[in-house]
């Protein structure tokens, strides 16, 4: 198994890549953005069931429909839970009623008047970081919330990450894209037109397996099942 790679070690090699020195003053200003543009990118193509949590530090408030989550919390708010009881702060000692999402003006429609109250059944996303409620809750209850977070990036404080550690090949290669553009290897008329060409082509290749191996941890590979797609196994037409 790969042991992955430290931040020094990163750092080494797209240095080595680049035919940069490490200690180059440009190499070293552009290092985080380089960082924060390949993590970013591998984020957004590949869904982790890692980034997955759940929160449950929020609360309806009788006669608002507003849930308000702090901006940075999540980044895809997956699935939001209320627990009834009215009161009970634990899940697992409640019961978990989860809301349907639906659009904001199905709520005005159905649940625009504030004495209409109850238990909410459904929600929706006003902005990134308030949601509205459906009918207007009645009683003060806890929320749980699922949803994706973004992880700390790779730095010389943060040694290593998920993807430093599981993906580094994937990441040298979204690293090496962003060089190129460092580097002004992008248009033809540069001494190395095809550099950036290359090295987005390898990303791809690459995040093809990643994404099979993800899909199969959730269990969305073939027939919504943890196995790879088999060639032999498939039947004949």
């Amino acid at each position: 198994m790969t042991t992955g790679l430290t931040y020094s070690q990163y750092v080494t090699q797209i240095a080595t890549l680049a035919v940069v020195e490490e200690a180059n003053p440009e190499f070293v200003t552009i290092l985080p953005q380089m960082i924060t543009y390949a993590e970013n990118r591998i984020y957004r193509d590949l869904d982790f069931l890692f980034t997955s949590i759940s929160n449950t530090s929020y609360g309806t408030t009788v006669g608002s429909r507003q849930i308000a989550v702090p901006s940075g919390t999540f980044v895809v708010p997956e699935q939001i839970n209320v627990i009834t009881p009215a009161g009970t702060s634990n899940p697992d000692l409640g019961t978990r009623v989860p809301l349907l999402p639906c659009t904001k003006e199905f709520l005005d429609a159905v649940y625009g008047v504030s004495t209409s109250r109850g238990v909410p059944k459904y929600f929706c996303p006003f902005d990134d970081y308030t949601f509205l409620l459906g009918p207007y809750p009645d009683a003060v209850y806890t929320v749980e919330i699922v949803g994706t977070y973004r992880p700390s990036s790779l730095s010389s404080g943060n040694p290593t990450t998920f993807i430093s550690l599981y993906l580094p090949d994937i990441m040298i290669m979204a690293s090496m894209i962003y060089i190129s553009g460092y580097q002004r290897n992008f248009g033809r008329a540069n001494d190395d037109p095809q550099m950036a060409i290359t090295y987005e082509s390898q990303y791809q290749a690459l995040l093809k397996g990643a994404m099979a191996e993800e899909n199969r941890k959730k269990f969305e590979a073939a027939a919504w099942s943890s196995q790879s797609q088999s060639a032999t196994a498939s039947p004949t037409r």
